[in-house]
């Protein structure tokens, strides 16, 4: 690549001095991310999708835990977009946090801008992806944080790793999709495929040639890094006559769970420990989606190959996992109650036994009335999506800039309820209560040093199903789920308190609740949404903003000397 170099000191230095380079003690790693449209040919079709670097998956960033990285982002696509950089907590440094008009406007065509990627605790597995609409459907990466200089992994050092990307593949403009979706209140088109580090495998059409396939060798173990980037369903994967050990989630390391299948969510990331035990053969790997409610969804099976390297002969049959059900919730809990964080001398956890913020928050698909009836959603109504019926309306400019400028008049509110405004049984009989949200972009104030538990609440309004909500900046202790409706007095006897996982990612169950906790110790403005890409689209989404704390040390850094500009500022 040509770039002019001069775009690189001037950005560094623009950090330097305006912003500042949080001080690190891991090393300083520079990437050129260049957004252009490439044309790929999936399912006997060729379109032309947006890249990064015209590949799919882009590339991946690899540091040490500790590190930071900046990313020189060139937008040389058809629209302004912006990439987040998923479960990096970025202490005091939301400027480069990426949500579009939630910490930045998008990337203009035509220009670049630099991310600085601070690495603190993390340590494993992350990934990057557009925030910006539908984007993330082709933009989107991994990131590997190996352990710090001087140290090692809580397990034997692998002998290798690979990394597997889940994705989803649509025939269709994504950004068409969901723009023609919004505009007639209706469903967007579910996706033609999902995928495997790009490539769709041998069940769906055209595409066998192209199956991407893990080459090992007799008697190592692998470290496999999984990340669910698919748009809007959950996942089962498994490899055929082969366990997998689950070490990591989130980029935190948990105690070793021994599992035929995994099931992982939009959004987050499991660390695999894969020993090739088996006679050197092929063996399918294989994801099928999880989705236990009444709604559209993929599904197909999306498969990769695990080959063996030697001279054998070529199967006449590859061996196939055997995977759950769809709709198979029970399975899906017995993987995911497994889960616990691993708590040790080395990799320690600060659960909050204080808590002096408490949100209750009630998560719902919901109806907008249209005039005459003529949406396309339920009653001729539009579909949309909220948590404590407040559907979220993304402003025209940035929140955060809005905030630490001062001038918040007719960008957002700082009145996002506590508490659902009606309560009802949240889980059973709500033919009752209302289908209509009110909509505005309501934020909530949280004090620096707080500790806060948040309790997700599932409905029934419409239809019920997983919900993974996502909160930027944090990771946070999933200290309790459970089914029905969240009880204040007996639900908490059940929190695990001594070593819940410490994630960014979590599934709240169908008609069920999950109760997390984090102390406010990150300045910031900070999004929180569901990960499945129609519910965000529709409005279940709301932000957290921490205020500064009292020392230098626990306030907002500065902006950096360059923000793309909002067009409507």
């Amino acid at each position: 690549m040509d770039f002019n170099k001069m775009s690189w000191v001037l950005a560094f230095l623009g950090f330097m001095f305006l912003g500042g380079i949080c001080k690190a003690n891991g090393a300083t790693h520079f990437y050129d991310f260049v957004l252009k449209e490439t044309y790929f040919t999936r399912l006997c079709s060729t379109k032309s999708i947006l890249t990064v670097n015209g590949s799919l998956p882009g590339p991946t960033i690899t540091v040490q835990k500790g590190d930071t990285a900046f990313v020189n982002v060139h937008n040389q696509g058809l629209y302004g977009l912006t990439i987040h950089w998923h479960g990096v907590k970025q202490s005091r440094n939301p400027w480069s946090d990426g949500p579009e008009n939630i910490t930045q406007c998008p990337i203009p065509v035509g220009t670049n801008f630099t991310y600085e990627i601070i690495f603190s605790t993390e340590e494993g597995t992350l990934w990057w992806h557009a925030h910006s609409d539908w984007s993330r459907a082709t933009v989107y990466g991994a990131i590997i944080i190996l352990p710090a200089a001087n140290t090692t992994y809580p397990f034997a050092t692998p002998d290798a790793q690979e990394t597997l990307i889940l994705g989803s593949w649509f025939k269709g403009d994504v950004m068409e999709i969901i723009s023609y979706a919004l505009a007639t209140g209706g469903e967007p088109n579910i996706s033609d495929a999902s995928t495997i580090n790009g490539q769709p495998g041998d069940l769906y059409s055209c595409s066998n040639e192209t199956t991407y396939r893990w080459l090992v060798d007799f008697g190592k173990t692998y470290l496999l890094r999984v990340i669910n980037a698919v748009m809007n369903e959950e996942k089962f994967l498994a490899i055929a006559n082969h366990n997998l050990t689950v070490v990591a989630q989130d980029a935190a390391y948990i105690k070793p769970i021994t599992t035929p299948y995994i099931m992982i969510t939009p959004g987050q990331t499991m660390d695999i420990l894969v020993t090739a035990n088996q006679p050197p053969s092929h063996y399918y790997i294989a994801s099928t989606s999880f989705v236990d409610g009444n709604v559209k969804f993929h599904n197909g099976t999306t498969t990769a190959i695990l080959e063996y390297n030697g001279n054998y002969s070529t199967p006449s049959t590859t061996p196939f996992p055997t995977l759950p059900d769809h709709d198979d919730d029970t399975a899906a809990e017995n993987f995911t109650k497994q889960v616990r964080a691993l708590a040790s001398e080395d990799h320690p956890i600060s659960v909050p036994l204080n808590i002096s913020t408490s949100l209750y928050i009630a998560v719902s698909i919901k109806e907008r009335i249209c005039a005459d009836s003529s949406c396309a959603g339920p009653d001729g109504n539009a579909i949309s999506a909220s948590l404590n019926n407040i559907s979220f309306q993304t402003p025209s400019i940035s929140i955060l800039q809005a905030y630490y400028g001062g001038n918040t008049n007719g960008v957002y509110t700082t009145n996002f309820p506590d508490i659902p405004p009606h309560f009802y049984n949240f889980t059973g009989d709500v033919t009752n209560n209302t289908l209509y949200p009110s909509f505005g972009t309501r934020v909530r104030m949280i004090n620096y040093g707080e500790g806060v538990e948040i309790v997700f609440q599932g409905t029934n309004i419409i239809e019920s199903e997983n919900h993974p909500m996502h909160l930027h900046g944090f990771s946070f202790y999933l200290v309790g789920t459970g089914s029905g409706n969240f009880n204040s007095t007996t639900s908490p006897t059940t929190y695990n308190l001594v070593d819940p996982p410490e994630v960014n990612t979590i599934a709240v169950p169908k008609k069920g609740w999950a109760a997390i906790r984090f102390v406010a110790d990150n300045p910031g403005v900070w999004f929180m949404h569901c990960h499945l890409e129609r519910h965000s689209s529709w409005g279940m989404d709301t932000v957290l903003i921490v205020r500064n704390g009292n020392t230098s040390e626990s306030t907002i850094r500065g902006p950096p000397a360059y923000m793309p500009p909002c067009s409507n500022s």
